[in-house]
């Protein structure tokens, strides 16, 4: 049995999560996996449920946070190398941007024999100041050079690391897409919809259009809200339209702020439930089959992006969706057959996409069900699970490690 170290940033609501702990429960008996995690911050939404589910236990290294913290990040790179010393594993795989950093210069330090670091998404724009990101891509860089593979979730995202960013050879480099559980999603959707809709307090009638993820501004969420305001002034009179954001964190207040300068009411579920509001902010949500059940059309407005797995998890529960061209989304939605994408900050033309899906039941439908076909057959558990097993059996010939 191969030993893995499998290192994450932290376990929040989103994509990364599911997929470190899904790896880390589905590669045995083969490969034995312990999963290092790092602690959220206050506004995030701790996603631990994600793993106990699974019947993992993952071990926090609290002092690796999200922001640059070099005291803090120090002392967890010496606790991370004395947990490889103790463990002794054939691999170290990191994920995201802080462990990726601390992890693979940890496993480096102790002589890991593969090193391996999968790009969820990544800080080299719309984050920081061009300088600031200037110097994350030479430190991306750096580090590459301490790995022996790197891992795109996305065709697109390999050609940016490769021939935008240069962060490695295209040898070096290989795509394996985020993998899911999207069972739930497709099955007793009629119930889940009633019960989202009680819940919020939203009528069988209307229209409801979501967008969700966590309030921060790279997600983008005042351009939700201008769409929301061209089309509410755009209004067709035989159908009611509200929108909802699904998520909390730091952009809350601004948020709403944002909505009354739009002349949008904007209620906060936690505070306010079941008010009858233009828009909706639910705090978090992680019945994610449920509220995407009692959703009528699926948004994202990121300003960056790696694998968007709201779209994902949209497409499996048969909605249409549109969205902004960032990360790997062209190779998540097809445009204009399972939903539209646009470019970034362009509200007009986003909210003329999504007029016309409210306006179109039956393009909302085809949509709805082409979406469904293209995401189980490219984002299954099984696949994720089949290609992460290959590359590491690559790299353990490669090594003259196979058994």
């Amino acid at each position: 049995m191969y030993k893995i170290l499998r290192i994450h940033n932290r376990l929040i609501i989103g994509g990364p999560s599911h997929n470190v702990s899904l790896l880390t429960a589905y590669l045995s008996p083969e490969f034995e996996t312990n999963l290092l995690v790092g602690k959220k911050d206050n506004t995030e939404k701790d996603a631990y449920y994600i793993a106990h589910e699974l019947g993992l236990a993952p071990i926090e290294i609290s002092e690796m946070r999200r922001s640059i913290l070099p005291f803090y990040d120090l002392i967890a790179y010496f606790k991370i190398k004395k947990i490889i010393r103790q463990y002794k594993p054939d691999i170290v795989h990191t994920h995201a941007s802080k462990s990726g950093a601390i992890g693979r210069l940890a496993a480096k330090a102790c002589h890991v024999p593969i090193i391996i670091h999968t790009f969820h998404g990544h800080v080299f724009h719309s984050y920081f100041s061009k300088f600031i990101s200037s110097l994350f891509v030479k430190m991306k860089t750096y580090l590459a050079t301490k790995t022996d593979a790197i891992v795109a979730v996305s065709d697109s995202q390999r050609t940016e690391l490769i021939e935008v960013y240069k962060i490695a050879p295209a040898e070096k480099v290989f795509t394996v897409p985020l993998g899911f559980n999207l069972d739930k999603f497709s099955v007793d959707q009629v119930n889940k919809r009633n019960i989202f809709r009680a819940k919020y307090g939203f009528a069988q009638s209307e229209l409801v259009i979501g967008i969700i993820g966590r309030l921060v501004p790279i997600k983008n969420h005042e351009m939700f809200l201008e769409v929301a305001a061209i089309i509410k002034a755009n209004k067709n009179k035989n159908i009611h339209v509200r929108f909802v954001i699904i998520g909390d964190g730091e952009s809350r207040p601004a948020l709403k702020i944002k909505a009354a300068e739009l002349q949008l009411s904007c209620s906060y579920y936690i505070t306010k439930p079941k008010e009858q509001t233009d828009i909706v902010i639910t705090s978090w949500e992680t019945a994610i089959d449920q509220a995407l059940a009692g959703l009528d059309i699926i948004v994202l407005t990121s300003n960056n992006e790696g694998t968007p797995v709201s779209l994902i998890e949209a497409q499996a529960a048969h909605k249409p969706v549109v969205t902004t061209n960032v990360g790997g989304v062209e190779d998540i939605v097809i445009n204009g057959q399972t939903g539209f994408i646009t470019a970034v900050g362009d509200s007009v033309a986003f909210a003329g996409y999504v007029q016309q899906l409210i306006d179109d039941p039956a393009l909302r439908d085809s949509f709805g069900k082409k979406g469904y076909e293209n995401v189980i057959k490219r984002y299954s558990k099984q696949r994720l699970i089949n290609d992460m097993k290959t590359l590491y059996h690559s790299f353990l010939k490669k090594k003259n490690m196979l058994q």
